[in-house]
């Protein structure tokens, strides 16, 4: 099997989670700076092989998309152009960042920490790739 990929797309940052290679367990990987991520990618994909990348998918309460979809949009088109091969997936990514934040008090993080926006958004991925595999 090949592992699946996601990403909590940001206009500054990503925050990136990878299952395993039976894709059973979601994992953390890293933040990348978003104007970097495409480059990240081309890399990573040499690398490991992946067969679904799983992009979050900002909604607000009710259910309308978010300011920052223009900007996604605007990655999944480049992503498209170079990683034409590559499946993607939308994964609604609401309240991801309050529970990266309540899973950073829960697992006993001092708040300094807690204040590390990358490791929110890693958090995040993670969750979005958790919403999808454990749905």
């Amino acid at each position: 099997m090949a592992r699946i990929l996601a990403l909590d797309f940001g206009t500054k940052r990503t925050g990136i989670a990878v299952t395993d290679e039976l894709q059973l367990i979601a994992s953390g990987l890293t933040t990348v700076n978003t104007s970097e991520l495409l480059v990240f990618l081309k890399k990573y994909f040499a690398e490991e092989n992946v067969e679904l990348v799983l992009v979050g998918e900002p909604k607000q309460r009710d259910g309308a998309p978010s300011q920052s979809e223009e900007a996604i949009k605007l990655f999944l088109k480049d992503f498209i152009e170079k990683f034409p091969q590559q499946k993607i997936e939308r994964v609604d990514e609401r309240f991801t960042s309050k529970m990266a934040v309540q899973t950073m008090i829960d697992s006993g993080l001092k708040k300094k920490k807690r204040r590390n926006k990358a490791l929110i958004d890693e958090i995040s991925a993670t969750i979005i790739l958790q919403t999808y595999l454990y749905k």
